[in-house]
């Protein structure tokens, strides 16, 4: 049983290896009833159709059958607020297509955000708006492989050519920079992720950049992606010393943030008196600190409204062709920055 696997599946292929018409393919991967096959040889069309990766999706399209006006959306972490808060706007988005969005959080594994996929292909959702981890690329591809239509949004992949909407991470980061420095401001102190995904790794080279062409001491906090909070702490008690030198901090994302601000309370570090703070997206937890915090707004409904004209297009007619719609950023500045 086999077939050229740079060659997408047809339901030809599953006739031909189980021996049977394309017809009798059709009404078992159909589930049409009535029809007088076997059981054995039902079992054997399935087991062929799953050998040789024949996608449900596909299957559906291939049958004409109607759509099922469902979308599935992975993310993260949907307890994230940024998260959640663009999974409201695809939500309402959505509504207005006629969709329904079915929604998976992958926990940034690459073996969960497979399994989301694969769940969701086998639900027959029409499309997938997704939120890459690293290590999704070969996921990611199997889809397209198969004519699935995927939108990326937030995230983006450097080496799978997908529809995706991102943020300007590279200029905003060097606004940032620009910012602090026109405020006087000697040390920076960037406090980030260690990661390969690109659109943060964007915002550290905007960062690396500017600080550059500026000529200003700069510092870089990098912590892994899980137990962010004591890490955060045990490098910012490192790094951060409260001296006469005029120094401000930049946290990469709102779960950075929240993590650098929790760790400047318990250390009765004063903001904007001993440091000042800048923090990337918006979070209600941001109002629970005593002071007014200085942050990049993401145009979350904007991104939502893109991302899903992206994929309805895709849903009507599926193209190879990627395209990457970049949004702006906006500096909301607050009293954490004096």
């Amino acid at each position: 049983m086999s077939i050229n696997k740079m060659k997408r599946a047809s339901i030809k292929d599953i006739a031909r290896i189980a021996g049977v018409s394309v017809a009798t393919v059709s009404y078992v991967l159909n589930r049409k009833e009535g029809s007088r096959i076997s059981e054995a040889t039902k079992i054997k069309i399935l087991e062929v159709a799953k050998e040789i990766n024949y996608a449900p999706n596909k299957i559906a399209r291939s049958l004409k059958m109607s759509n099922s006006k469902l979308i599935g959306l992975i993310v993260p972490d949907i307890s994230n607020d940024f998260f959640s808060n663009i999974a409201r706007w695809i939500e309402n988005e959505a509504m207005k297509l006629g969709y329904t969005i079915l929604i998976g959080s992958s926990d940034e594994n690459p073996d969960k955000f497979r399994q989301l996929t694969e769940l969701f292909s086998e639900q027959q959702v029409d499309g997938m708006i997704v939120v890459p981890v690293v290590g999704s690329d070969d996921a990611i591809k199997k889809l397209l492989n198969n004519e699935y239509p995927v939108v990326s949004v937030d995230y983006y992949l450097e080496n799978v050519n997908l529809p995706a909407v991102t943020l300007n991470n590279f200029e905003i980061s060097e606004i940032i920079v620009d910012y602090l420095i026109d405020h006087n401001f000697e040390e920076l102190i960037y406090v980030g992720y260690n990661t390969k995904l690109p659109h943060l790794l964007d915002r550290q080279r905007g960062f690396e950049r500017k600080v550059r062409e500026r000529g200003i001491i700069a510092k870089k906090v990098l912590v892994d992606m899980k137990d962010v909070t004591p890490k955060v702490h045990t490098e910012l008690k490192k790094q951060l010393k409260i001296t006469s030198k005029k120094t401000a901090l930049y946290f990469l994302n709102n779960k950075i943030g929240i993590a650098g601000l929790n760790y400047l309370v318990r250390n009765k570090i004063k903001v904007p008196e001993d440091v000042s703070v800048i923090a990337f997206d918006e979070t209600d937890a941001y109002t629970l600190f005593p002071t007014e915090v200085t942050y990049i707004r993401q145009p979350l409904e904007e991104m939502a409204v893109i991302a899903l004209k992206l994929l309805d297009d895709q849903i009507k007619n599926f193209s190879e062709k990627g395209t990457r719609i970049v949004c702006s950023g906006e500096l909301i500045k607050m009293k954490s920055v004096k």
